[in-house]
């Protein structure tokens, strides 16, 4: 095999930790954020061709177990110096070697992961998704996802996103108070609201399988129309037990981060949607393989967010619109909760969807004075 052109050749990985601001505070089950820690991964060539990833977990470690302070240690120690000197084209040589040498860590992988996508497709000059096999479709459809605040504040988000256009589908966050009150306070939402708009709750796994049997179907009576994820992501046949039980679909998230996950949802007919989110499998190609295995299986996919910057969106942006078996929209909404985004032009959202941009690579560029500004000095926050 001929040695690859030195344009290809990785000269250089540079992360950098910023903490960029929200426009309000997002409360999920655990936590509630009012800035964004986010992991830039920049691979720099000897081309002088730059691509950019992005590692991010929605609100920190509680979710998927790791931190951006944890990605920055794996990629800087672990990962740089197997990418030193080696071609950006051979991305499943690497992924490979980077798997043998550090399991787990598949938020620090996809931002690898992504970077070396977009430097190769700049490279060539062409938008990542022809990296994937090319479009499928030109945009998807974003949900809004609030957070678990009271139903004043709710209702009055939706109906001014209604009022304006610029949604038709939400998902309410669930999981941060005692399960009956919780009900209760979705029941007041969907009565306000349900007659205009698609709703849906996220439990972010928080409930046991009895308590999703006993108040789930008073979520379906009251006019939602999907539930996701209420009990933990380990537990798939508990997940299959509600998804039989309740009249309405159930859709996957914390269960669903690599293809064997996707093979065993199948086999449990455990849910009738996949959330799949770029971050948090590990990168662009396993996120395709995931949807295929959907796609062969009948089950449609989501692309979902762990509320990342514009280059995060756009990556999962690229894999939506070339992956054909995303048919159930997405929540790719991130850019629009941030004060500042990361990007030069932000992302194009309009009439409720989010629209493909046009460029090499991502078809994004970098801001880099918001970089600065939001960069972090150190690995702690603050």
């Amino acid at each position: 095999m001929s040695p690859a052109p030195p344009d290809l050749l990785v000269e250089r990985v540079e992360t950098i930790i910023v903490d960029m601001p929200l426009r309000r505070p997002h409360r999920f089950a655990r936590v509630t954020v009012d800035a964004q820690p986010v992991l830039l991964v920049f691979v720099h060539t000897l081309g002088g061709v730059t691509g950019v990833g992005e590692g991010v977990v929605p609100g920190g470690p509680w979710w998927g177990g790791e931190s951006v302070e944890s990605m920055k240690i794996t990629i800087d120690t672990y990962i740089t110096p197997l990418l030193l000197n080696r071609p950006v084209d051979s991305i499943d040589e690497l992924m490979r070697d980077i798997t043998d040498h550090v399991a787990a860590n598949l938020y620090a992988k996809t931002a690898v992961e992504v970077a070396l996508h977009d430097a190769w497709a700049r490279t060539l000059d062409v938008p990542l998704h022809t990296l994937l096999g090319g479009v499928a479709r030109d945009r998807v459809e974003v949900t809004w996802a609030l957070g678990a605040e009271p139903v004043e504040v709710v209702v009055d988000e939706i109906q001014r996103f209604i009022e304006d256009g610029t949604h038709r589908s939400f998902k309410l966050k669930m999981g941060a108070v005692d399960p009956v009150d919780d009900v209760e306070r979705i029941s007041a939402i969907a009565e306000k609201t349900s007659s205009s708009a698609s709703l849906r709750v996220d439990l972010n796994a928080r409930w046991d399988l009895l308590t999703s049997l006993r108040l789930l179907p008073r979520l379906a009576e009251a006019g939602i129309d999907l539930i996701e994820q209420p009990v933990p992501g380990e537990q798939m046949g508990a997940l299959a037990e509600i998804n039989r039980a309740l009249p309405i679909p159930v859709m996957a998230d914390e269960s669903l981060r690599t293809p064997h996950d996707a093979l065993r949802l199948v086999h449990a007919r455990a849910a009738d949607v996949w959330s799949v989110k770029v971050t948090k499998v590990g990168g662009l190609r396993r996120a395709r393989d995931i949807v295929a295995i959907g796609a062969a299986a009948g089950i449609p996919c989501h692309a979902g967010t762990s509320i990342e910057t514009g280059i995060g969106t756009a990556a999962s942006l690229h894999l939506a619109c070339a992956a054909a078996g995303v048919t159930w929209g997405s929540e790719l909404f991130g850019p629009l909760l941030f004060a500042e985004d990361t990007l030069v032009e932000p992302l194009r959202f309009a009439d409720g969807h989010l629209h493909l941009p046009d460029g090499p690579g991502l078809g994004v560029n970098v801001n880099m004075d918001a970089v600065r500004a939001h960069r972090r000095r150190g690995l702690t926050p603050g």
